[in-house]
């Protein structure tokens, strides 16, 4: 094999190249998305259902679960994936408010419960866009 054609290759496989895990970061991210949607959907029914309450804490708990998973995957799309330590970023500061979110939940403090539940669906608006345009953080 020639010089040349081994740069070819090598250059045409480091533009193709998508980190490893990065499948899994999509559909975590999907995920909390979702979950967090679902969130905002329960804390409507507070106002009107005797049931809203613990279906909103049941939903606090799979948002947290899935932000504590997101971390583990951006973990793992960053230093075996080869990935961007973005993710990785973003997914602590995600779960650092979410268990923030669920502690003011718990706490009955609406006046910063309810502003950082709209911070934290923006976030994962902007996160699953990056997410989902070729892997950027």
């Amino acid at each position: 094999m020639t010089e040349g054609t081994f740069n070819a290759r090598h250059a045409a496989s480091s533009r193709s190249t998508v980190p490893r895990f990065l499948l899994a970061m999509r559909v975590v991210v999907t995920l909390q998305a979702v979950a967090l949607l679902v969130q905002s959907i329960t804390a409507g029914l507070l106002l009107g259902s005797p049931d809203g309450r613990m279906l909103h804490g049941l939903t606090a708990l799979a948002v947290v679960f899935t932000t504590a998973v997101q971390l583990l995957v951006a973990i793992l799309v960053w230093r075996p994936g080869g990935g961007s330590p973005r993710f990785l970023a973003n997914s602590a500061f995600m779960l650092v408010l979410s268990m923030a979110e669920a502690a003011l939940g718990e706490a009955h403090a609406p006046g910063l419960h309810v502003p950082l539940g709209v911070l934290l669906f923006g976030w994962s608006v902007i996160l699953l866009l990056r997410v989902w345009s070729g892997g950027r953080a």
